[in-house]
């Protein structure tokens, strides 16, 4: 597996984490005044988490040749 593709898979990971985390827990989030529905945060979490199976799969179908 290459470097950026493990790291880009972990930090979507964790970006797929944290959404959940604040859909779970009803965390308040404000833009510029404006409340940002719960909604957001569950597709947000669809997108990152799509993000990171793809980046760990493009990774393990990567070979080192020597």
């Amino acid at each position: 597996m290459q470097r950026f593709d493990f790291a880009s898979g972990v930090f979507f990971t964790l970006l797929a984490l944290v959404q959940l985390m604040r859909l779970v827990l009803r965390w308040p989030v404000t833009v510029a005044g404006a409340q940002v529905p719960l909604w957001v945060s569950g597709v947000a979490c669809l997108i990152a988490g799509g993000f990171a199976v793809w980046a760990f799969r493009t990774g393990s179908r990567h070979t080192l040749r020597v």
